[in-house]
Protein backbone atom coordinates (compact mmCIF):
# COMPACT_ATOMS: atom_id res chain seq x y z
CA UNK A 1 0.00 0.00 0.00
CA UNK A 2 1.57 3.57 -0.92
CA UNK A 3 2.17 6.01 1.97
CA UNK A 4 -0.09 8.92 1.99
CA UNK A 5 1.24 11.48 -0.86
CA UNK A 6 2.19 15.16 0.34
CA UNK A 7 3.42 18.18 -1.60
CA UNK A 8 7.40 18.44 -1.91
CA UNK A 9 7.93 21.25 0.72
CA UNK A 10 6.06 18.83 2.92
CA UNK A 11 8.40 16.40 2.78
CA UNK A 12 11.37 18.47 3.22
CA UNK A 13 9.86 20.12 6.57
CA UNK A 14 9.17 16.34 7.55
CA UNK A 15 12.93 15.52 6.80
CA UNK A 16 14.40 18.58 8.54
CA UNK A 17 12.31 17.59 11.72
CA UNK A 18 13.79 13.84 12.00
CA UNK A 19 17.14 15.15 11.65
CA UNK A 20 16.23 17.73 14.61
CA UNK A 21 14.78 15.31 16.87
CA UNK A 22 17.66 13.29 16.71
CA UNK A 23 20.13 15.93 16.95
CA UNK A 24 18.21 16.95 19.96
CA UNK A 25 18.18 13.74 21.39
CA UNK A 26 22.07 13.07 21.57
CA UNK A 27 22.58 16.49 22.85
CA UNK A 28 20.21 15.88 25.44
CA UNK A 29 22.04 12.76 25.90
CA UNK A 30 25.50 14.52 26.04
CA UNK A 31 24.48 16.95 28.22
CA UNK A 32 23.10 14.34 30.62
CA UNK A 33 26.08 12.65 30.65
CA UNK A 34 28.49 15.71 31.37
CA UNK A 35 26.26 16.30 34.67
CA UNK A 36 26.67 12.56 35.51
CA UNK A 37 30.61 12.46 34.68
CA UNK A 38 30.62 15.82 37.47
CA UNK A 39 28.81 14.30 40.00
CA UNK A 40 29.81 10.73 40.11
CA UNK A 41 33.50 12.28 39.88
CA UNK A 42 32.59 14.95 42.96
CA UNK A 43 30.06 12.73 44.78
CA UNK A 44 31.65 8.57 44.59
CA UNK A 45 35.09 9.58 43.50
CA UNK A 46 35.78 12.25 46.06
CA UNK A 47 38.50 13.79 43.83
CA UNK A 48 36.91 16.49 42.43
CA UNK A 49 35.02 19.24 44.23
CA UNK A 50 33.16 21.44 41.65
CA UNK A 51 31.74 25.27 42.10
CA UNK A 52 28.47 26.61 40.19
CA UNK A 53 30.87 27.04 37.39
CA UNK A 54 31.58 23.77 37.00
CA UNK A 55 28.27 23.31 35.37
CA UNK A 56 30.18 24.94 32.21
CA UNK A 57 31.25 21.00 31.29
CA UNK A 58 27.97 20.81 30.12
CA UNK A 59 27.88 23.56 27.14
CA UNK A 60 31.82 22.72 26.74
CA UNK A 61 30.86 19.08 26.21
CA UNK A 62 28.25 19.97 23.43
CA UNK A 63 30.63 22.55 21.48
CA UNK A 64 33.55 20.02 21.37
CA UNK A 65 31.02 16.93 20.26
CA UNK A 66 29.43 20.08 17.58
CA UNK A 67 32.92 20.61 16.83
CA UNK A 68 34.25 16.94 16.17
CA UNK A 69 31.01 16.80 14.11
CA UNK A 70 29.50 14.19 16.33
CA UNK A 71 25.75 15.89 15.74
CA UNK A 72 25.93 16.78 12.14
CA UNK A 73 27.06 13.09 11.14
CA UNK A 74 23.37 11.91 11.84
CA UNK A 75 22.03 13.12 9.14
CA UNK A 76 24.50 11.76 6.32
CA UNK A 77 24.77 8.40 8.11
CA UNK A 78 22.70 5.18 7.52
CA UNK A 79 23.79 3.67 10.06
CA UNK A 80 23.66 5.12 13.64
CA UNK A 81 26.02 3.33 16.04
CA UNK A 82 27.55 4.87 19.16
CA UNK A 83 30.63 2.57 18.18
CA UNK A 84 31.77 4.46 15.53
CA UNK A 85 31.33 7.63 17.34
CA UNK A 86 33.97 6.31 20.19
CA UNK A 87 36.99 7.37 19.14
CA UNK A 88 35.52 11.22 18.78
CA UNK A 89 33.77 10.86 22.08
CA UNK A 90 37.09 9.86 23.51
CA UNK A 91 38.54 12.80 22.23
CA UNK A 92 36.01 15.13 23.40
CA UNK A 93 36.30 13.72 27.25
CA UNK A 94 40.50 14.58 26.91
CA UNK A 95 39.72 17.94 25.89
CA UNK A 96 37.12 18.92 27.75
CA UNK A 97 39.52 17.39 31.17
CA UNK A 98 41.86 19.48 29.74
CA UNK A 99 39.67 22.69 29.93
CA UNK A 100 38.64 21.79 33.36
CA UNK A 101 42.19 21.66 34.37
CA UNK A 102 43.08 25.41 32.67
CA UNK A 103 40.12 26.74 34.13
CA UNK A 104 40.31 25.09 37.51
CA UNK A 105 40.20 28.22 39.77
CA UNK A 106 36.92 28.88 37.90
CA UNK A 107 34.93 25.67 38.33
CA UNK A 108 36.94 23.69 40.79
CA UNK A 109 36.69 24.80 44.83
CA UNK A 110 40.74 22.42 45.20
CA UNK A 111 43.19 21.45 42.76
CA UNK A 112 41.93 18.21 41.13
CA UNK A 113 45.72 17.01 40.75
CA UNK A 114 46.28 14.47 38.12
CA UNK A 115 44.31 11.79 39.35
CA UNK A 116 40.90 13.83 39.53
CA UNK A 117 41.01 14.83 35.71
CA UNK A 118 41.94 11.42 34.51
CA UNK A 119 39.20 10.66 36.56
CA UNK A 120 36.96 13.54 35.12
CA UNK A 121 38.05 12.30 31.52
CA UNK A 122 37.44 8.67 32.30
CA UNK A 123 33.75 9.05 33.63
CA UNK A 124 32.83 11.65 31.09
CA UNK A 125 33.74 9.58 28.12
CA UNK A 126 32.25 6.22 29.75
CA UNK A 127 28.91 8.62 30.49
CA UNK A 128 28.85 9.48 27.05
CA UNK A 129 29.11 6.64 25.32
CA UNK A 130 26.19 4.94 27.75
CA UNK A 131 23.91 8.04 27.21
CA UNK A 132 24.81 8.24 23.23
CA UNK A 133 23.66 4.16 23.33
CA UNK A 134 20.41 5.20 25.37
CA UNK A 135 19.33 7.68 23.20
CA UNK A 136 19.83 5.98 20.02
CA UNK A 137 17.77 3.17 21.67
CA UNK A 138 14.98 6.07 22.28
CA UNK A 139 15.19 7.07 18.93
CA UNK A 140 14.40 3.83 17.32
CA UNK A 141 11.37 3.76 19.82
CA UNK A 142 10.26 7.28 18.84
CA UNK A 143 11.02 7.65 15.01
CA UNK A 144 9.79 5.48 12.32
CA UNK A 145 11.92 3.41 10.17
CA UNK A 146 13.53 5.83 7.34
CA UNK A 147 11.91 5.37 4.16
CA UNK A 148 14.62 4.66 1.66
CA UNK A 149 14.48 4.86 -2.30
CA UNK A 150 17.68 3.05 -4.59
CA UNK A 151 18.16 4.53 -8.01
CA UNK A 152 20.39 1.75 -9.33
CA UNK A 153 20.25 -1.43 -10.86
CA UNK A 154 18.44 -4.90 -9.54
CA UNK A 155 21.93 -6.17 -8.30
CA UNK A 156 22.63 -3.60 -5.78
CA UNK A 157 19.00 -3.03 -4.77
CA UNK A 158 18.85 -6.81 -3.48
CA UNK A 159 22.20 -6.03 -1.98
CA UNK A 160 21.40 -3.12 0.03
CA UNK A 161 18.17 -4.59 0.89
CA UNK A 162 19.37 -7.62 2.41
CA UNK A 163 22.48 -5.43 4.30
CA UNK A 164 19.52 -3.10 5.79
CA UNK A 165 17.34 -6.19 7.29
CA UNK A 166 20.43 -7.82 8.64
CA UNK A 167 22.17 -4.35 10.32
CA UNK A 168 20.44 -3.78 13.67
CA UNK A 169 22.38 -0.14 13.21
CA UNK A 170 20.64 0.87 10.47
CA UNK A 171 16.83 1.76 11.20
CA UNK A 172 15.79 1.93 7.77
CA UNK A 173 13.21 0.24 5.29
CA UNK A 174 13.89 0.12 1.47
CA UNK A 175 10.54 1.46 -0.61
CA UNK A 176 11.60 0.52 -3.70
CA UNK A 177 13.74 1.88 -6.86
CA UNK A 178 14.25 3.36 -9.73
CA UNK A 179 16.08 1.96 -12.54
CA UNK A 180 19.37 3.51 -14.09
CA UNK A 181 20.04 1.09 -17.13
CA UNK A 182 19.08 -2.69 -15.95
CA UNK A 183 20.91 -5.36 -18.11
CA UNK A 184 18.50 -7.47 -20.51
CA UNK A 185 18.20 -11.13 -18.87
CA UNK A 186 19.12 -9.59 -15.20
CA UNK A 187 16.62 -10.72 -12.27
CA UNK A 188 14.05 -8.53 -11.18
CA UNK A 189 14.71 -8.75 -7.38
CA UNK A 190 12.38 -8.53 -4.70
CA UNK A 191 12.47 -4.65 -4.26
CA UNK A 192 10.00 -3.25 -6.24
CA UNK A 193 10.24 -0.66 -9.37
CA UNK A 194 8.17 2.60 -8.29
CA UNK A 195 8.66 4.02 -11.90
CA UNK A 196 11.19 5.63 -14.21
CA UNK A 197 14.28 7.90 -13.23
CA UNK A 198 12.42 10.74 -14.90
CA UNK A 199 9.69 10.53 -12.32
CA UNK A 200 12.45 10.76 -9.61
CA UNK A 201 10.55 14.29 -8.50
CA UNK A 202 7.63 12.80 -8.61
CA UNK A 203 8.21 9.50 -6.95
CA UNK A 204 9.87 10.81 -4.04
CA UNK A 205 7.32 13.20 -2.25
CA UNK A 206 4.75 10.38 -3.16
CA UNK A 207 6.33 7.21 -1.35
CA UNK A 208 7.77 10.05 1.52
CA UNK A 209 11.23 9.11 1.46
CA UNK A 210 13.78 10.55 3.40
CA UNK A 211 16.88 9.21 1.57
CA UNK A 212 17.92 8.73 -1.80
CA UNK A 213 20.51 5.68 -1.75
CA UNK A 214 22.17 6.32 -5.78
CA UNK A 215 23.88 3.31 -6.89
CA UNK A 216 26.03 4.27 -10.60
CA UNK A 217 27.35 1.52 -12.55
CA UNK A 218 30.55 3.69 -13.10
CA UNK A 219 29.20 3.89 -16.52
CA UNK A 220 28.49 7.75 -16.97
CA UNK A 221 29.96 10.08 -13.86
CA UNK A 222 27.48 13.07 -15.73
CA UNK A 223 24.36 11.14 -14.71
CA UNK A 224 25.37 10.07 -11.37
CA UNK A 225 25.85 13.69 -10.63
CA UNK A 226 22.88 14.69 -12.14
CA UNK A 227 21.03 12.23 -10.31
CA UNK A 228 22.62 13.23 -6.96
CA UNK A 229 21.87 17.30 -7.83
CA UNK A 230 18.44 16.65 -8.26
CA UNK A 231 17.97 14.40 -5.28
CA UNK A 232 19.42 17.55 -3.05
CA UNK A 233 17.69 19.85 -4.58
CA UNK A 234 14.35 17.50 -3.18
CA UNK A 235 15.70 18.55 0.56
CA UNK A 236 15.76 14.34 1.36
CA UNK A 237 19.44 12.94 2.67
CA UNK A 238 21.21 11.55 -0.09
CA UNK A 239 23.81 8.11 0.03
CA UNK A 240 26.03 7.56 -2.64
CA UNK A 241 27.60 3.23 -2.53
CA UNK A 242 31.05 4.72 -4.42
CA UNK A 243 31.81 1.01 -6.09
CA UNK A 244 35.53 2.12 -6.48
CA UNK A 245 36.02 2.05 -2.41
CA UNK A 246 34.76 -1.94 -2.57
CA UNK A 247 38.44 -2.70 -4.02
CA UNK A 248 40.18 -0.07 -2.22
CA UNK A 249 38.76 0.10 1.03
CA UNK A 250 37.29 3.11 3.02
CA UNK A 251 41.61 4.38 4.22
CA UNK A 252 42.29 6.64 1.34
CA UNK A 253 43.15 9.63 2.23
CA UNK A 254 41.24 12.43 0.27
CA UNK A 255 44.07 14.88 -1.39
CA UNK A 256 43.28 18.41 -2.80
CA UNK A 257 45.31 19.31 -5.83
CA UNK A 258 43.57 22.74 -6.71
CA UNK A 259 39.81 21.35 -6.29
CA UNK A 260 40.95 18.13 -8.34
CA UNK A 261 40.38 15.51 -5.50
CA UNK A 262 42.62 12.56 -5.81
CA UNK A 263 43.03 9.46 -3.46
CA UNK A 264 46.17 8.26 -1.66
CA UNK A 265 46.11 4.50 -1.20
CA UNK A 266 48.02 2.84 1.60
CA UNK A 267 49.68 0.10 1.05
CA UNK A 268 48.05 -3.69 2.01
CA UNK A 269 48.21 -5.80 5.15
CA UNK A 270 50.40 -4.61 8.53
CA UNK A 271 53.42 -2.80 8.74
CA UNK A 272 55.98 -4.26 10.94
CA UNK A 273 55.21 -2.22 13.80
CA UNK A 274 51.48 -2.90 13.21
CA UNK A 275 52.48 -6.71 13.28
CA UNK A 276 53.98 -6.20 16.54
CA UNK A 277 51.19 -4.35 18.18
CA UNK A 278 48.36 -6.83 17.20
CA UNK A 279 50.43 -9.60 18.36
CA UNK A 280 51.11 -7.80 21.98
CA UNK A 281 47.59 -7.42 21.45
CA UNK A 282 46.66 -10.95 20.65
CA UNK A 283 49.19 -12.51 23.73
CA UNK A 284 47.79 -10.05 26.67
CA UNK A 285 44.27 -10.71 25.83
CA UNK A 286 44.92 -14.92 25.09
CA UNK A 287 46.50 -15.26 27.82
CA UNK A 288 44.54 -13.62 30.58
CA UNK A 289 41.41 -14.62 28.94
CA UNK A 290 42.99 -18.65 29.19
CA UNK A 291 43.96 -18.21 32.85
CA UNK A 292 40.43 -16.39 33.67
CA UNK A 293 38.50 -18.76 31.61
CA UNK A 294 40.23 -22.29 32.52
CA UNK A 295 37.45 -23.32 35.74
CA UNK A 296 34.95 -22.57 32.52
CA UNK A 297 36.99 -25.03 30.34
CA UNK A 298 37.12 -27.49 32.55
CA UNK A 299 33.78 -27.79 33.27
CA UNK A 300 32.93 -27.68 29.58
CA UNK A 301 35.30 -30.34 28.69
CA UNK A 302 33.92 -32.73 31.55
CA UNK A 303 30.55 -32.03 30.40
CA UNK A 304 31.32 -32.57 26.80
CA UNK A 305 33.13 -36.44 27.96
CA UNK A 306 29.54 -36.64 29.76
CA UNK A 307 27.51 -35.96 27.42
CA UNK A 308 28.94 -38.62 24.55
CA UNK A 309 31.77 -40.53 24.18
CA UNK A 310 34.84 -39.44 22.84
CA UNK A 311 37.96 -36.57 23.28
CA UNK A 312 36.49 -33.19 24.68
CA UNK A 313 38.60 -31.31 22.03
CA UNK A 314 38.24 -31.39 18.34
CA UNK A 315 41.12 -30.79 15.96
CA UNK A 316 40.48 -29.40 12.30
CA UNK A 317 42.78 -29.01 9.12
CA UNK A 318 42.59 -25.28 8.58
CA UNK A 319 44.86 -23.10 6.17
CA UNK A 320 46.98 -20.24 7.66
CA UNK A 321 48.87 -17.43 6.88
CA UNK A 322 50.67 -17.46 3.96
CA UNK A 323 48.69 -20.61 3.15
CA UNK A 324 50.50 -22.76 5.70
CA UNK A 325 48.09 -25.53 7.33
CA UNK A 326 47.64 -25.89 10.94
CA UNK A 327 45.33 -27.60 13.65
CA UNK A 328 42.41 -25.49 15.00
CA UNK A 329 41.43 -26.38 17.96
CA UNK A 330 37.54 -26.31 19.55
CA UNK A 331 35.45 -27.79 21.54
CA UNK A 332 33.74 -30.86 20.42
CA UNK A 333 30.23 -30.43 19.23
CA UNK A 334 28.91 -33.29 17.61
CA UNK A 335 29.27 -37.18 18.12
CA UNK A 336 32.96 -38.88 18.04
CA UNK A 337 33.80 -39.53 13.90
CA UNK A 338 30.53 -36.96 13.06
CA UNK A 339 33.37 -35.56 10.20
CA UNK A 340 33.17 -39.48 8.26
CA UNK A 341 29.32 -38.76 7.74
CA UNK A 342 29.30 -35.42 6.08
CA UNK A 343 29.47 -36.65 2.59
CA UNK A 344 25.95 -38.28 3.48
CA UNK A 345 24.72 -34.64 4.08
CA UNK A 346 25.99 -32.90 1.87
CA UNK A 347 22.38 -32.37 0.04
CA UNK A 348 21.33 -30.34 3.55
CA UNK A 349 23.40 -27.97 3.07
CA UNK A 350 22.31 -24.28 3.30
CA UNK A 351 25.76 -22.04 3.08
CA UNK A 352 27.11 -20.64 -0.59
CA UNK A 353 30.26 -21.69 -0.62
CA UNK A 354 30.55 -23.52 3.00
CA UNK A 355 29.01 -26.55 4.93
CA UNK A 356 26.69 -25.37 7.48
CA UNK A 357 23.44 -26.71 8.97
CA UNK A 358 20.70 -24.99 11.18
CA UNK A 359 19.27 -28.31 12.73
CA UNK A 360 22.79 -30.84 12.31
CA UNK A 361 21.87 -33.84 13.12
CA UNK A 362 25.13 -34.88 14.33
CA UNK A 363 25.41 -32.23 17.04
CA UNK A 364 24.75 -33.32 20.39
CA UNK A 365 22.66 -31.67 23.22
CA UNK A 366 26.03 -30.25 24.81
CA UNK A 367 27.43 -29.35 21.98
CA UNK A 368 23.74 -27.55 20.82
CA UNK A 369 24.67 -25.07 24.07
CA UNK A 370 28.31 -24.66 22.73
CA UNK A 371 27.31 -23.53 19.72
CA UNK A 372 24.67 -21.15 20.54
CA UNK A 373 27.08 -19.53 23.36
CA UNK A 374 30.13 -19.49 20.88
CA UNK A 375 32.12 -21.60 24.07
CA UNK A 376 33.45 -24.43 21.52
CA UNK A 377 35.81 -21.66 20.01
CA UNK A 378 37.48 -20.91 23.70
CA UNK A 379 40.60 -23.40 22.86
CA UNK A 380 41.41 -21.72 20.06
CA UNK A 381 42.74 -19.43 22.26
CA UNK A 382 45.57 -22.04 22.67
CA UNK A 383 46.26 -21.50 18.61
CA UNK A 384 46.54 -17.31 19.25
CA UNK A 385 49.60 -18.19 21.48
CA UNK A 386 51.13 -20.51 19.55
CA UNK A 387 50.99 -17.71 16.70
CA UNK A 388 48.99 -19.53 14.34
CA UNK A 389 45.80 -17.60 14.90
CA UNK A 390 44.80 -13.79 15.94
CA UNK A 391 41.96 -12.74 17.76
CA UNK A 392 40.90 -10.56 14.94
CA UNK A 393 41.67 -11.80 11.47
CA UNK A 394 40.11 -13.65 7.90
CA UNK A 395 38.11 -16.32 8.68
CA UNK A 396 40.30 -19.26 8.95
CA UNK A 397 39.05 -22.29 6.17
CA UNK A 398 39.34 -26.11 5.72
CA UNK A 399 41.11 -26.97 2.69
CA UNK A 400 38.23 -28.09 0.75
CA UNK A 401 36.83 -24.19 1.26
CA UNK A 402 40.44 -22.79 0.19
CA UNK A 403 40.66 -24.41 -2.88
CA UNK A 404 37.51 -22.69 -3.71
CA UNK A 405 38.71 -19.15 -3.48
CA UNK A 406 39.58 -17.11 -6.31
CA UNK A 407 40.78 -13.24 -6.79
CA UNK A 408 41.87 -11.72 -3.57
CA UNK A 409 42.84 -15.76 -2.20
CA UNK A 410 46.85 -14.47 -2.15
CA UNK A 411 46.47 -10.83 -0.70
CA UNK A 412 43.57 -12.22 1.73
CA UNK A 413 45.93 -15.35 3.35
CA UNK A 414 48.32 -12.29 3.92
CA UNK A 415 47.16 -12.01 7.49
CA UNK A 416 46.52 -14.35 10.41
CA UNK A 417 43.26 -15.86 10.55
CA UNK A 418 41.12 -14.90 13.86
CA UNK A 419 39.01 -16.41 15.67
CA UNK A 420 36.72 -13.61 15.15
CA UNK A 421 36.14 -10.86 12.31
CA UNK A 422 33.97 -8.91 10.00
CA UNK A 423 32.40 -12.28 8.63
CA UNK A 424 31.56 -13.21 12.29
CA UNK A 425 29.47 -10.32 12.89
CA UNK A 426 27.82 -10.39 9.80
CA UNK A 427 26.55 -13.77 10.04
CA UNK A 428 29.35 -15.99 9.07
CA UNK A 429 26.63 -18.80 7.77
CA UNK A 430 25.02 -16.18 5.60
CA UNK A 431 27.50 -14.17 3.98
CA UNK A 432 28.72 -16.10 0.80
CA UNK A 433 32.30 -17.09 0.17
CA UNK A 434 32.77 -14.65 -2.32
CA UNK A 435 31.70 -11.41 -0.23
CA UNK A 436 33.66 -13.20 2.12
CA UNK A 437 36.70 -13.12 0.24
CA UNK A 438 36.02 -9.39 -0.35
CA UNK A 439 35.29 -8.83 3.11
CA UNK A 440 38.35 -10.06 4.24
CA UNK A 441 40.33 -8.36 1.32
CA UNK A 442 38.69 -5.31 2.81
CA UNK A 443 39.86 -5.67 6.29
CA UNK A 444 43.57 -6.27 5.66
CA UNK A 445 43.20 -3.16 3.28
CA UNK A 446 41.87 -0.83 6.50
CA UNK A 447 43.45 -2.18 8.93
CA UNK A 448 44.07 -0.55 12.38
CA UNK A 449 43.98 -1.56 16.23
CA UNK A 450 40.70 0.39 16.82
CA UNK A 451 38.81 -1.86 14.13
CA UNK A 452 39.82 -5.03 16.06
CA UNK A 453 38.41 -3.31 18.73
CA UNK A 454 35.37 -2.65 17.07
CA UNK A 455 35.30 -5.86 15.85
CA UNK A 456 35.75 -7.69 19.12
CA UNK A 457 32.61 -5.55 20.96
CA UNK A 458 30.45 -6.22 17.76
CA UNK A 459 31.34 -10.02 18.13
CA UNK A 460 30.49 -9.88 21.67
CA UNK A 461 27.17 -8.21 21.36
CA UNK A 462 26.42 -10.49 18.02
CA UNK A 463 27.19 -13.41 20.54
CA UNK A 464 24.94 -12.46 23.71
CA UNK A 465 22.03 -11.72 20.76
CA UNK A 466 22.28 -15.41 19.86
CA UNK A 467 21.94 -14.81 15.93
CA UNK A 468 24.33 -17.30 14.70
CA UNK A 469 23.09 -21.25 13.50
Amino acid sequence: MLAPSRPEDELKVEVVRRDNVSRHFLAAADAAAALVALTVTASLLGVVSPKPGALVLIPVVLLLNKLLGLYDRERNVLRHSTLEDVPKLVESALLAGMLAWVAESVALRSDPGKLGIIALMGVLAASLVLWRSGARVALRLALPAERCLIVGDAGVSEQIRLKLGRDHASHAELVGRLPVRDLNGAPPGETPVLGELDELEQIVPREQVDRVIVAPDGGDPALTLDIVRRARALGVRVSVLPRLFEAIGSSAEFDDLEGLVILGMRGYGLSRSSRVLKRTMDLAAATVGLLALAPLMVLTAVAIRLGSPGPALFRQRRIGRQGREFRMLKFRTMYDGADDDKSALLGLNEADGFFKIARDPRVTPVGGLLRRTCLDELPQLVNVLLGEMSLVGPRPLVPDEDRQVEGSHPRRLHLTPGITGMWQIYGSSRVPMREMVKIDYLYGANWSLWLDVKIILRTLAYVASRRGL
